[in-house]
């Protein structure tokens, strides 16, 4: 393996839905049985030093020309649940992203119009034949959007301490509870005239999950934000018990409690986000 495998990759948590292999067409069902049957287990930094590695030739590669066709796997109750990385679609939905984020000079020099283009015509061609695509990973550079936490409890975060694999949080649950508290949510911030960005962001995020298995699992990982947080605020980290601190406020009609909770949250990620532009 190349000497960059041990280099780590930050800095993004993500968003993953796990579905049974029941949800997938038959001769998908099989590959992704197989698939776990022999044990891989690829991880989040894996993925992002494949993708890094597209944009090193010239002129970069910023969407692969083959689906990967690796997946995260994770059993629980007995169940086996498949989150496949699609690799193509996202890399074309971060295109459309980066071309909104960045000045036209500064994307020019990032990824010249031809390569942009090209990869416009592949996308294209692709939506054709697969028109119903959703990505089953959700991804977000040097912050945890705050809607995130809305699909979570306190109780389902799992929190490891620095050992050989480094720290980890993360938060799983299953699709039905996390449709049940998007919904919740968005009828309590209705009821209380203050969807804003929050109502806004959340609303699709449900809608996102409507498209998949009602058996899934939704997981969201801090990923690389583990290595950009001091540990003693990763540990200490309850943003999902924080945000659901300032919705039941909302829902009690306390406004000016519900928005100093929502402030503090939102104002620890942006401190977090930052952190990109220190030295």
């Amino acid at each position: 393996m190349p000497a960059v495998s041990s280099v780590l990759v930050p800095y993004a948590a993500y968003l993953r839905v796990y579905e049974p292999l029941a949800a997938f067409p038959p001769a998908e069902r099989e590959r992704w049985a197989r698939y776990a049957r022999e044990g891989r287990a690829p991880t989040a930094q894996d993925e992002l030093r494949r993708s890094l590695a597209d944009l090193v030739p010239t002129p970069p590669v910023p969407v692969p020309v083959h689906e990967s066709g690796d997946a995260f796997v994770v059993e629980a109750d007995g169940v086996v649940r498949i989150c496949p990385w699609g690799t193509r679609l996202r890399g074309w939905l971060a295109l459309q992203e980066l071309a909104e984020q960045l000045p036209a000079p500064l994307l020019d020099v990032v990824l010249p119009p031809v390569v942009r283009g090209q990869a416009a015509a592949d996308w294209e061609r692709w939506r054709e034949r697969h028109p119903d695509a959703r990505p089953w990973i959700r991804s977000a550079v040097w912050q945890v959007p705050v809607r995130w936490f809305v699909l979570f409890d306190d109780g389902e975060r799992e929190y490891e301490p620095p050992g050989p694999g480094g720290p980890v949080l993360r938060y799983r649950t299953a699709m039905v509870e996390a449709r049940r508290r998007v919904a919740r949510t968005l009828r309590t911030l209705r009821e209380s005239e203050s969807p804003g960005a929050l109502g806004e962001g959340l609303l699709e995020v449900g809608k996102w999950l409507e498209e998949f298995h009602p058996r899934s699992l939704v997981e969201l990982d801090y990923g690389g934000l583990v290595h950009a947080l001091p540990q003693a605020k990763l540990a200490d980290d309850r943003s999902a018990a924080d945000l659901a601190e300032g919705i039941a406020a909302l829902r009690e009609g306390d406004q000016e409690a519900a928005g100093e909770a929502y402030a503090r949250l939102v104002g620890r990620w942006r401190a977090v986000k930052d952190l990109q532009f220190a030295n």
